[in-house]
């Protein structure tokens, strides 16, 4: 598969893992990836992964970058100089993981606050490829309704349930499961997980 460029932005939702082996599976890929993340997210990063947030970019290089032949690109939520910010770059599509409930009702309602919601309603407007990946529960009837909404936009709602056919053996197989599914929606190829009748 030829390099294509991606953007993935990764909120204070838990699962912070999901969003880093994603972005490391990307970049495996040979991928370019514009990766943003909110300040909730840093938390996360810190309280899930208990990962020393004071130098972010020292941090982006070591843990998610490494020797991996794609090109990442970090961006902070307020500089909109991302080229993934403009409709012209012919960016593929993107995916937040995990997406938190604020983050989707932003970009259900076009607000633009940031960064990360300026790019997801590019996406939206050039009708590219846009995964969202929710982990809360339970879920009330106004994120419900965002959802619902983004969904018949043609957004990709993909919530963070792994599957269990598989038979998964440790917290790496779930983990690699949902990643998974995202690169499905991505059309990007993957060796993540066992498929059904494989």
């Amino acid at each position: 598969m030829s390099a294509q460029k991606w953007a993935v932005g990764i909120t204070g939702a838990s699962g912070a893992v999901y969003g880093v082996r994603l972005v490391r599976e990307l970049l495996r890929g040979g991928h370019t990836v514009h990766l943003m993340i909110t300040e909730a997210g840093w938390q996360v990063f810190r309280d899930e992964l208990d990962w020393n947030t004071d130098d972010r970019e020292a941090l982006i290089r070591e843990k998610l970058q490494q020797d991996l032949p794609g090109v990442l690109h970090y961006w902070g939520m307020r500089d909109f100089n991302c080229p993934a910010a403009s409709g012209s770059y012919r960016c593929d599509g993107m995916v937040v993981v995990p997406c938190s409930m604020g983050t989707l009702s932003g970009i259900a309602h076009g607000a633009s606050g940031n960064l990360l919601e300026r790019v997801a309603d590019v996406m939206l407007k050039e009708r590219r490829r846009l995964v969202l990946v929710p982990r809360e529960t339970p879920l009330n009837a106004i994120q419900l309704e965002n959802m619902l909404k983004l969904s018949r936009l043609g957004v990709t709602i993909l919530p963070a349930m792994p599957g269990y056919y598989h038979k998964p053996q440790t917290m790496d197989d779930l983990v690699n499961f949902v990643v998974g599914k995202a690169l499905d929606a991505l059309d990007v190829p993957h060796e993540l997980f066992r498929r059904w009748g494989e």
